[in-house]
């Protein structure tokens, strides 16, 4: 028996309003889709949730869909404490110097990415700037030659529409390419390896569980990982924003004339345009909430874009509100343990590429036909503009 039926539509609004109507009549909602799973829509289900990983473990099921081969890759996949040292040594690689070293170099590369849809005239934002521009992100935290970040955002790409679509081969295909740049990334750190504040796979490397090296194979999976996760939510977020400010042209124009608001445009954004509604997690023991009985081995998924448009947390939550007293609670990045590990450098991404659009464009609009977002992602996945002129 399902409440509801999470297929009906790709269009992000019409999933809003499914979730806004959850909330008030059946927060722990159960759907037959994808072989079953539960899903929390309420901001405190999902928050509390989300900060107990005792109970809400990682280990069965991390995300609805899954990867259609069943691989289980750290840290997203691992309970604590076999995914502490994973996160441990992923963490080290973004701290606020590492983060502030990056800057210059990802502003270059946005202005670079950004600069032929610019002098076109049009171009698909979410497509183009937003798939293009992570992958230097990527390539530049990762430190991997600068060959790889075209290499690594066709991959990405490709593998995340076959994997939109549960097509295993191809999901196959992209990510052994994928592998195969991690296994070559940790052949060239282990002769050369780089200081583990600055460099992901010599962090791994020099980690160590009960007294030995991590595993090669978990090592691998978890660079794998790294080269992926930048990958998916950025273009939807940004093609979501795109959206959002062709949408409000006022908005638009007040941060263009005003960047210093942009920080916080940012986080609201963020709320207002989180690109998750389905990681999940299994019950660890029977779970009981709002009259429901969660099961060991029950997917359920923690909701972020719905508990983001919470009224009970966030007041007139379907509102863009500047500086919002208590912005700082969203759930964009997810909370507890599996945070998202790239909060740091998903931030400053996402702040350099809406600074950037904003200072090279004087203006933009939709124009075209837009794309939704497949489970688990929502949003805006193609977003065509056209640029009514470019900044002198």
């Amino acid at each position: 028996m399902s409440d509801f039926d999470p297929l009906a539509s790709d269009a992000p609004d019409d999933a809003l309003a499914t979730y806004a109507e959850l909330r008030e009549r059946c927060p722990v909602a159960h759907t037959d889709a994808y072989g079953g799973f539960w899903a929390l829509t309420r901001y405190a289900d999902v928050a509390a949730a989300a900060a107990d990983s005792r109970t809400f473990i990682s280990s069965v099921k991390a995300v609805v869909p899954s990867d259609p081969r069943g691989l289980r890759r750290p840290p997203l996949n691992f309970d604590a404490p076999a995914h502490t040292p994973y996160r441990k040594a992923l963490d080290r690689t973004l701290q606020r110097a590492r983060i502030a070293v990056l800057e210059p170099r990802l502003r270059a590369h946005a202005a670079r990415v950004l600069a032929p849809m610019v002098e076109r005239g049009h171009g698909d934002v979410a497509q183009e700037f937003g798939a293009t521009f992570p992958a230097w992100v990527t390539t530049e935290w990762l430190n991997l030659p600068d060959d790889v970040a075209p290499r690594l955002a066709e991959t990405a790409a490709a593998w995340v529409r076959a994997w939109r679509r549960m097509d295993g081969p191809v999901v196959t295909e992209m990510s052994e390419r994928m592998y195969g740049i991690a296994r070559d990334l940790v052949r060239d750190r282990r002769e050369s390896p780089l200081p583990v504040e600055e460099d992901p796979a010599s962090s791994l490397l020099a980690e160590r569980l009960d007294g030995q090296p991590l595993d090669e194979e978990h090592l691998v999976g978890a660079l794998r990982q790294s080269l992926v996760v930048g990958m998916v939510a950025p273009p939807i977020l940004l093609g979501s924003i795109a959206v959002h400010l062709s949408r409000d042209q006022e908005l638009q124009s007040r941060l263009r004339a005003q960047p210093e608001l942009v920080p916080a445009a940012v986080e609201e954004f963020l709320r207002l345009h989180t690109p998750y509604r389905g990681f999940a997690r299994t019950v660890a023991d029977d779970v009981e909430l709002h009259g429901r009985r969660i099961r060991p081995t029950e997917p359920v998924t923690l909701v972020y874009a719905s508990a983001n448009r919470d009224a009970e947390q966030f007041p007139d939550p379907d509102a863009f509100v500047l500086d919002r007293p208590n912005i700082a609670t969203h759930l964009a990045f997810g909370r507890g343990r599996h945070r998202c590990a790239g909060m740091p450098l998903a931030r400053l991404m996402v702040l350099i590429a809406l600074q950037e659009l904003l200072a090279a464009t004087t203006g933009f609009e939709i124009d075209g036909p837009l794309e939704g977002a497949r489970m688990p992602e929502i949003g805006y996945v193609s977003v065509p503009l056209r640029i009514t002129g470019a900044a002198a």
